[in-house]
């Protein structure tokens, strides 16, 4: 049987990313729809890279540091064990 990678408890720590995730998908969704500067192929492409490659980060940032602070825990209890 698989162990989980998060806890219920890392998963509450990382659920702060939630918010700046939403945002970012919003801003994507806003560009999209309202196009409040105007359509340029190449200038909206630009920005809208930027906005999915922070989001990609932010994802890729929360699933690492979830990862080190679940090691770290059971690094602890191991430790506490001994």
């Amino acid at each position: 049987m698989s162990e989980k990678v998060f806890d219920r408890e890392t998963l509450l720590d990382l659920t702060v990313n939630v918010i700046p995730f939403i945002i970012l998908a919003f801003f994507f969704v806003a560009f999209i729809v309202f196009t409040p500067f105007g359509f340029d192929s190449v200038i909206s492409s630009i920005q809208l890279a930027i906005i999915a490659l922070s989001g990609i980060g932010l994802m890729v940032l929360t699933y690492y540091s979830g990862r080190a602070v679940s090691k770290a825990e059971k690094a602890e209890e191991a430790a506490a064990e001994e």
